[in-house]
């Protein structure tokens, strides 16, 4: 059997190098090419142009990158090293609105520097890239634990459905989404996976089937606006997506469309789960109302995947990135630390006791 998982790794650190390097997933599937980025700037703009996405994959590439500026700080005190570290972080943290992760990472960095204080400037770097290394290795194991509870919701056979991208190359390792798939292969589920395009970015089209396909894992490609009819003719057992931020009260925002195939699955009666990390848990974030939604540019949807123009010119768009699945749609989130149900407003808190 082939290795479920691939060997690809999203984000890593060439500390020799003073260099971050990331998949750039812009150009998936045509293209296996990896950036390697020095500059602030740089870092920021593939977290903004989703060079690098997926909230955990984020997180991790915030992290080395608030590493890699302070390492390249030439100031001579904690205080002064405190600043240069406190100006890339708040720069970082610009980049995305939605996903929780980038913010979590980046205030983790922080909180990190701060415990060292009355170090050195070359013990406090060192601390800060102990830091961001530790935070790619746990997303690991905590996307493989999210795998092992969501597996335990799921019979062999089963027909999935998954929108946007919750892979391997969206975290450390395994994904979320689809950490209970590439176990379930290692397994022997014979899962059938349907995937939607996701439009209008198509992280499904070239991200998802494309991993998928190179971890020999049998998926289908479908267009967005046929969720329905493959839950209509039975295709469809259960649906797995990610998020990039959960509030308090179990309402989830993930990528523009998610909440439409919740709403599809609660008319056909089939189960609706979210794969999150604990990390990308807001409990100061009551409801999805509270989550800030980030609108993106128009020729994302008029000419970015066209040789010509596939919309009048100068027509008005409007491209939210993300929506916000209702709690009550949401028939399980699933954590790292186990499977919280409704009430998500008990069972959330619980798991950050646990």
């Amino acid at each position: 059997m082939q290795n479920p998982v691939t060997v690809i790794q999203s984000v890593r650190l060439d500390d020799e190098n003073d260099t971050l390097v990331l998949l750039d997933q812009t150009v998936l599937p045509n293209e296996t090419n990896f950036l390697e980025l020095k500059e602030m700037e740089d870092i920021w703009d593939a977290i903004y142009q989703l060079k690098v996405r997926g909230a955990p994959a984020i997180g991790i590439a915030a992290a080395y990158g608030a590493y890699l500026g302070a390492k390249k700080s030439t100031a001579e005190t904690y205080e002064a090293l405190f600043a240069d570290f406190k100006k890339v972080k708040d720069y970082l943290a610009t980049s995305r609105p939605t996903a929780v992760n980038l913010f979590w990472a980046l205030n983790r960095m922080e909180d990190r520097f701060k415990q060292e204080a009355g170090k050195s400037v070359a013990e406090v770097k060192a601390a800060l890239k102990e830091e961001s290394e530790a935070i790619r290795a746990e997303d690991e194991k905590i996307c493989e634990a999210i795998g092992e509870h969501a597996l335990s919701l799921l019979e062999p056979g089963w027909g999935l459905l998954t929108h946007c991208n919750a892979g391997t190359i969206a975290t450390a390792k395994y994904g979320t989404a689809l950490a209970p798939i590439y176990l379930g292969q290692e397994k022997g589920y014979d899962f059938k996976v349907y995937a939607d395009e996701t439009r209008p970015l198509l992280q499904g089209a070239r991200l998802t089937a494309w991993e998928l396909q190179q971890a020999g894992v049998d998926v289908t490609l479908i267009c967005d606006n046929m969720a329905s009819i493959v839950m209509k003719e039975g295709k469809i057992q259960a649906v797995l997506v990610g998020c990039d931020r959960v509030a308090a009260n179990g309402d989830a925002a993930n990528k523009i469309g998610t909440s439409g195939v919740a709403i599809l699955a609660k008319h056909y009666n089939i189960p609706f789960y979210v794969c999150a990390p604990l990390s990308t848990i807001d409990l100061e974030c009551q409801t999805g109302d509270d989550i800030h939604i980030e609108l993106r540019p128009s020729e994302e949807i008029t000419t970015k995947w066209y040789e010509q123009s596939m919309a009048p010119e100068g027509v008005q768009t409007y491209n939210p990135a993300f929506d916000v699945t209702d709690h009550s749609l949401i028939t399980g989130i699933v954590t790292e630390k186990g499977i919280a149900y409704a009430p998500y407003t008990e069972s959330l808190s619980e798991m950050f006791k646990k």
